[in-house]
């Protein structure tokens, strides 16, 4: 089991590239199992949850060729099953966008229900309440496994959703695209990571309108050719160099990204006082010459804050002078990682979805698990700020959602390492 060592305490500067967004790359790749001919996805972040979908894909029968470590080509024709229930779909969250691609294709869809990131209640009720607009029959059987059935072609219908869900509005979008007649999603989540699917079920033939409003129109079409398509910029893994730049009071200049995707981000690096200069696909901030201020944040659905997001900046106001207040609107429970901070000297109070920070002189080394993703790029972020030495374990959730995490951060100037701990010493020791 490995774990990350950061000597703490150096200002963060130079350049970031930022890669392919993991939420759009867990929903495209999927996506392809409806496509009827070869397609080719450029940009794919080389992170663990993409070769965890690439392998349940594989396990389906697809074909599926790594070109280098951003590209793949898929090749879904040979896909035989519409079973997907082996432990490894189990592993992450996103593959519930499976149930949605094979219902698309195949009308039925067996799928194990997901884990992934360990915070709070992932409900599945809209994505079924969806299917069943469409025509399917769906059923939670035990063991965790979600059956969706239709005897024959699913139809267009309409869908409101009771509560804006990103994951909700992907898996319908996937499931209607080929289905008889026009399909409209009300209610319906607006991040870019949707638009980016929308983008690339159009660029094969789809007719889907409306995507990043709240109102989407899909009408069915048969067929859908193949296409090469690149993946958007991460907006979180640019959110969260940002954050560890200002933490460190360092400067940074972010590249490959789409600034407006990262408004709300950068609006509050500006409430709180960092300088920000905003370029056609980069975002340059700097934090080093400039007092810093406390601020208050609530996380939203796009356009607002982003939920990914509030642990990294949670973990930046610790070191900011003041009282921030941040409210997690979107998931109950997403403020495991606390504690892990606590450990380091922070000054984090918890009630509810509300979380009050005070802002402390130092933080300081100390051993602390990753919870989560995000929790995990917290606990970075405040590693780089701390005296001392930090050690992260449970690094696995990280690397599910960066890439190079451990050479980009060392590219800024960071003395962070990635080091090896023998199975029988973690034995040992817990």
């Amino acid at each position: 089991m490995d774990k990350y060592i950061i000597n703490g305490g150096k200002p963060l500067h130079g350049e970031v590239t930022i890669s392919g967004a993991k939420n759009a790359a867990v929903a495209v790749i999927p996506a392809a199992i409806l496509c009827d001919e070869p397609c080719r996805i450029e940009n794919v972040p080389n992170i663990s949850d993409v070769s965890l979908i690439a392998n349940i894909l594989r396990g389906l029968g697809a074909i599926v060729k790594r070109v280098n470590k951003n590209t793949l080509e898929i090749d879904s024709r040979p896909i035989h099953t519409f079973s997907a229930v082996d432990d490894s779909v189990r592993g992450m969250r996103a593959s519930y966008y499976l149930i949605g691609a094979l219902l698309g294709r195949f009308h039925n869809a067996r799928v194990a229900l997901p884990g992934g990131c360990n915070f709070g209640i992932r409900p599945i009720d809209q994505h079924l309440k969806g299917f069943a607009a469409l025509g399917a029959n769906c059923e939670l059987k035990g063991g965790g496994i979600v059956e969706a059935t239709s005897d024959t072609k699913l139809h267009g219908g309409n869908v409101y959703f009771d509560t804006v869900s990103v994951g909700s509005t992907m898996n319908i979008m996937l499931a209607a695209v080929k289905a008889e007649g026009q399909t409209i999603i009300e209610n319906a989540a607006k991040e870019p990571h949707i638009v980016d699917l929308a983008n690339f079920l159009n660029s094969m033939g789809a007719n889907i309108r409306g995507a990043g409003t709240d109102v989407i129109k899909i009408r069915g079409v048969d067929y859908l050719h193949g296409v090469t398509y690149s993946i958007i910029p991460d907006q979180i893994e640019a959110g969260t160099y940002m954050a560890a730049a200002v933490a460190t009071r360092g400067s940074l200049l972010v590249k490959n990204v789409t600034p407006k995707h990262l408004d709300s981000i950068t609006a509050k690096l500006a409430d709180i006082g960092v300088e920000v200069e905003e370029y056609d696909e980069a975002v340059r901030i700097d934090a080093s010459q400039r007092p810093l201020r406390s601020c208050n944040i609530k996380t939203m659905p796009h356009p607002g804050f982003p939920t990914d997001c509030q642990p990294q900046f949670v973990a930046m106001l610790s070191t900011l002078e003041g009282t921030s207040i941040v409210t997690e609107n979107v998931w109950d429970n997403r403020y495991q990682y606390v504690r892990e901070l606590l450990l380091m000297g922070a000054k984090i109070s918890v009630e509810g979805r509300v979380a009050v920070i005070e802002g402390v002189r130092e933080l300081h080394g100390a051993p602390v698990k990753a919870t989560d993703l995000r929790a995990g790029a917290a606990l970075i972020i405040a590693g780089l700020v701390a005296s001392g030495v930090t050690e992260i374990g449970s690094i696995n959730y990280i690397e599910r959602g960066y890439e190079e995490i451990i050479d980009k951060f060392r590219a800024l100037g960071a003395d962070i390492k990635k080091q090896y701990v023998p199975d029988d010493e973690v034995a040992t020791t817990a």
